[in-house]
């Protein structure tokens, strides 16, 4: 187990070589800098064991997969360069998923926000309950969904992304985004999430090693030039963070929790 101040992100990998990666975060799973390197270093980590068969993606609760950015995190950035590594975590989480040579199952047991639409993007099947609605909240906060969006239109293309991205305070139904090609199943509750989860991850874990790690590479083809586009969006995130609407916004957003 990772630890840190507020948050955890944990690794097991079973005997039949399922790796399972889980975060939390008191604030609806939201994802600060740190819980951010330490989920790539936990997708590395479980890519590059020869026991690992198949990965599991997932958060802990029972309600919100991922709120996506930390909001106090994100004001306490006061330049651009802190700005653009801030960003830069989702970037390197995306790219770990991308670059893993291991299939990666995400279990979406609830609402997935900014951020972590974009790790949903990222994995190579999703399973979600039909409470796990979508939004890409970014626009109403001043920021854009930049680093994530090439991972969310290789997904649900970039007519529904126009969509998700423009509608920024409205959520889109779980099943919208199964008709849109993020979802590949949707369950009604988590325990036949779970139970569906099972099943699939095993039958995963007997296939031939080679075979699935062929097919994980016919999945990302095309996408080999994200080290360096995320990097960029990064910065352009990092940039529009420090002006005085977003601050604003953010400031706004967090009194309106209290």
């Amino acid at each position: 187990m990772s630890l840190t101040n507020n948050g955890t992100v944990t690794l097991n990998i079973s005997e039949n070589g399922i790796a399972t990666i889980s975060f939390y975060h008191p604030a609806q799973n939201s994802l600060p800098a740190v819980l951010l390197d330490e989920l790539t270093a936990k997708i590395n980590e479980a890519g590059s064991d020869s026991q690992t068969r198949i990965i599991v993606l997932k958060s802990e609760g029972n309600r919100t997969f991922c709120a996506g950015a930390s909001f106090d995190e994100l004001l306490q950035i006061k330049d651009k360069q802190a700005g653009a590594e801030f960003f830069s975590g989702f970037a390197n989480v995306i790219n770990a998923c991308r670059k893993s040579p291991k299939i990666i199952i995400a279990r979406i047991q609830g609402k997935a926000v900014g951020g972590g639409v974009g790790i949903a993007c990222a994995a190579d099947y999703c399973l979600a309950t039909e409470a796990a609605s979508i939004k890409l909240s970014e626009l109403a906060i001043g920021i854009g969904p930049f680093v994530i969006s090439p991972a969310v239109i290789r997904k649900i293309g970039l007519s529904a992304f126009s969509q998700l991205t423009i509608r920024a305070v409205d959520f889109q139904t779980a099943q919208w985004a199964k008709e849109k090609g993020l979802y590949n199943e949707i369950y009604p509750d988590i325990d036949s999430l779970d139970s569906a989860l099972i099943e699939l991850t095993q039958k995963l874990a007997s296939y031939h090693p080679e075979a699935l790690h062929g097919l994980k590479e016919i999945l990302w083809e095309g996408t080999a030039d994200w080290d360096q586009l995320l990097t960029h969006r990064a910065a352009i995130s990092g940039e529009l963070v420090l002006s005085e609407f977003t601050q604003q916004a953010l400031t706004g957003f967090l009194n309106n929790k209290k």
